[in-house]
């Protein structure tokens, strides 16, 4: 009997989606064991016309990391649901658009402006920008069109699951193949159409082994400022932690190593808007009698943006700002 298809894409993002893949170990062997690897570009010598030639649904499972950032990451996304029976949006940036997401408060020309023109480490006399095509001796050179908006997998086309995480957790990784690769041989059923998985159905904050007490907050405080409490919850000592709006899944890594969680998970099932969410959490524990000293706190949360929609602006209700 031949063995599944397995492809996975690398679309605008870091790169770290596709080590975590790796970071299952013995769990790879279970891949290579049932699939054939048809088009891994980060591991292998893969063309985008070996994919073209494919028959529509040839690929059984795609894991499909990076958001859509340009017209390149979009004819692929495309062409990759063609002829994936399971598209699954893999990694925080395919999920809510990721760190790569905040461009959206700025247009394309004023990210191009930043860097080849008002960068002072840039030295670009000439005010040369890269351009998207160009014509040489050879022929014609082409760049991808960079969108103004940066788009999720889901905004994009039609997503069977979604696994978030920054990148997701080996070991949920693992738990996922192990139901693919049942259900594809007839063993088991796939998950509904549409489902998170990789997850749990709870938030990080339930998840943190830290003390919780009662929340009041007089002040907001910096990662670097201070030493925390190792044993005390991160938030109560005035640090922004994503915990109470972030669904469950990581094992709450970050919060175990004295790091506030950043929400790469992303927002718990029923929650609409994870930024939106945290702020309501954050405007609750507050500890002040009048407007203008709540304002004062609320003031010395840093970068507010970067910190409630850190991974999920492009998927928010906000989704951008105006330009």
């Amino acid at each position: 009997m031949s063995k599944f298809k397995f492809a996975m894409y690398w679309a605008g993002s870091c790169g770290g989606c596709e080590i975590a893949v790796l970071e299952t170990q013995e769990k790879i062997l279970d891949v290579d064991a049932n699939f054939d690897v048809v088009f891994w570009p980060a591991a292998a010598d893969f063309k985008y016309k070996d994919v073209e030639g494919y028959d529509d649904g040839f690929i059984d499972l795609c894991l499909f990391n990076g958001c859509i950032r340009n017209s390149e990451n979009e004819h692929v996304a495309r062409l990759l649901r063609q002829k994936s029976k399971v598209l699954v949006a893999f990694g925080a940036c395919a999920t809510m658009g990721g760190i790569p997401g905040l461009a959206n408060l700025a247009s394309a020309q004023e990210i191009k402006d930043l860097v080849y023109r008002d960068n002072p480490s840039l030295d670009n006399p000439d005010g040369v920008y890269p351009q998207e095509r160009f014509a040489v001796p050879e022929g014609e050179l082409e760049l991808p069109h960079m969108y103004d908006t940066v788009k999720t997998l889901a905004q994009t086309v039609d997503v069977d699951y979604f696994m978030p995480g920054c990148p997701p957790e080996a070991h949920q990784i693992a738990a996922v193949l192990d139901v693919v690769i049942a259900a594809l041989k007839g063993e088991g059923p796939l998950p509904a159409k549409g489902a998170t998985i990789g997850v749990a159905p709870k938030t990080c904050c339930e998840e943190c082994k830290r003390v919780k007490e009662e929340k009041k907050i007089g002040s907001f405080r910096r990662i670097w400022e201070f030493i925390p409490d190792p044993e005390k919850c991160l938030l109560e000592q005035g640090l922004i932690c994503m915990g109470p709006a972030t669904q469950a899944g990581c094992g709450a890594r970050c919060t175990t190593v004295g790091m506030p969680c950043r929400g790469c998970y992303g927002a718990p099932e029923g929650v609409i808007d994870q930024g939106a969410k945290m702020l309501s959490t954050v405007a609750s524990i507050i500890d002040a009698p009048t407007p203008e000293e709540i304002a004062a706190i609320a003031a010395t949360v840093p970068d507010p943006v970067g910190t409630f929609y850190r991974f999920g602006l492009a998927d928010s209700l906000l989704r951008r700002a105006r330009v």
